[in-house]
């Protein structure tokens, strides 16, 4: 018992934290509370800076936070406790200060910081409240499924923005994380009713969730796939269309020479292979090449996405496009961000709006994943099944065929086709059985763009 009053003193000590800011007085305008599996989130928002000290008290568990030569509003008023919290309370606190008391469920792990004026925002004093017991999920080896039996595809799926960041907001007031939530959920519906898939959602709620824990949760669930949801935004309403993006080279390199650097990232699996072992030299090229095969999946899966949305409505690149987002700096799980429109688009605000419409994208994009699946399937699971039984079927009906015409390596490698509407690079690599490198290479391309009516050449495989 001594020790643990002593740990509890300490741990009391170690809690009790202090920001100096502006010495003039702050208004607390209003408090917020988001709560998810997680954690909660209580979000201030307050007049200007302001200098807080925030401690922990036991039997029973709060928190205190004290605001210095701050005020809280005439209209201010707590909201409904939620997730670890019980009840809170807000006052004056002597001659000039402010109280409020979080009342706890659970102890909890407390984290805060000020956050300074941002988009339509002020300034906000955030507090997130982590229970106390709550251990980090440990990421296991993928078991091979028994034999005769295949295993479902895993597809992650991340509703982008939650809780206190709401994103973008289109001309009437719709939320970019509403929509995002509502496609996520209709994506995760239709591929858990398609044979061989399953689905999970990173946030299945109005709460936050900070970026590297979402495509972390993808990892951890063993996904082969990453999927996350937005809703673009432009200062000119005119811009349209939906995008696809996978993560820049750029963001891989300095990805990579982070997780090289972190002992805890070095101990886990990437590509099923552990780095702790390992010297840096052969770290790096293990990682390098897990690294490199996702991103060629992350392309290969993208075009099939970009070419399904192309056919539900105007894209608003033609290609697939790069940048270095954090959700999709994943090294060992093929990821993609899907912008699904623009939201400060009035009439495209007004179709993300529509249930039918969101039912339309989610098939779209569940329509090149399947694609991509049929392409590429993974090993041990009912994709790979189908294609060996289709396999086999060709081969038992090859000596029936009629009058078969012999096809030449020389004619193979004079074969042209015409690109159509719709069609993808990594679309047409597949339908004729060649590598994307093959036909890139083959027809001297710079990137994985082609155009309606262009010729290729088509390699031997």
């Amino acid at each position: 018992m001594r020790g643990f009053g002593f740990h509890r003193w300490l741990t009391g000590c170690a809690a009790a934290l202090l920001l100096v800011g502006a010495a003039r007085a702050a208004e607390i305008k209003n408090l917020r509370i988001w709560a998810g599996p997680e954690y909660t989130r209580a979000v201030f928002d307050v007049s200007g800076p302001l200098d807080y000290k925030l401690f922990e008290l036991a039997q029973p568990d709060r928190i205190v936070l004290d605001l210095r030569a701050s005020a809280l509003a005439p209209d201010f008023k707590p909201p409904a406790a939620s997730g670890v919290l019980k009840s809170l309370r807000a006052g004056k606190q002597g001659a000039s200060d402010a109280r409020v008391v979080f009342d706890l469920a659970e102890g909890v792990r407390p984290k805060s910081f000020l956050l300074p004026p941002a988009d339509k925002f002020g300034y906000r004093l955030v507090l997130d409240l982590y229970p106390a017991t709550a251990k980090a999920a440990p990421v296991k080896s993928a078991a091979p499924p028994p034999p005769g039996k295949t295993r479902d595809v895993v597809v992650a799926i991340d509703a982008g923005h939650g809780g206190d960041d709401p994103g973008a907001t289109g001309a009437t007031g719709t939320h970019e994380k509403e929509i995002t939530l509502a496609v996520a959920r209709q994506l995760k519906k239709l591929v858990d009713q398609t044979p061989g898939m399953t689905a999970v959602l990173t946030r299945d709620g109005d709460y936050f969730i900070p970026l590297d824990r979402r495509y972390l949760k993808a990892r951890e669930a063993k996904a082969d796939l990453f999927i996350s949801i937005h809703a673009d935004a432009f200062t000119n309403s005119d811009a349209r269309g939906s995008s696809v993006w996978v993560l820049s080279p750029r963001g891989a390199s300095s990805q990579a020479a982070r997780w090289l650097a972190d002992r805890e990232n070095r101990s886990d699996l990437v590509g099923g292979i552990s780095l702790d072992d390992k010297d840096d030299m052969l770290a790096k090229v293990l990682l390098d090449l897990s690294q490199g095969a996702t991103m060629g999946a992350s392309n290969a899966v993208a075009e099939q996405v970009l070419g399904a949305l192309r056919r539900l409505g105007p894209t608003h690149r033609n290609y697939v496009e790069r940048a270095n987002f954090v959700v999709l700096r994943s090294p060992d799980v093929p990821s993609i961000l899907v912008e699904t429109a623009f939201i400060t688009n009035p009439s495209e605000e007004a179709r993300l709006k529509n249930p039918a419409h969101r039912e339309k994208l989610a098939a779209a994009i569940l329509d090149g994943v399947g694609e991509y699946f049929r392409a590429t399937p993974p090993p041990g699971s009912l994709f790979a099944l189908e294609r060996e039984r289709e396999r086999a079927r060709t081969a038992q009906a090859a000596p029936a065929a009629q009058d078969p015409v012999p096809v030449t390596t020389s004619a193979r490698k004079t074969q042209r086709y015409v690109v159509g509407r719709g069609d993808t690079l990594s679309a047409i690599a597949a339908r004729h059985g060649v590598t994307l490198a093959q036909l890139r290479a083959a027809n001297a391309l710079a990137d994985e763009r082609v155009r309606v009516g262009e010729v290729l050449a088509i390699p031997s495989s």
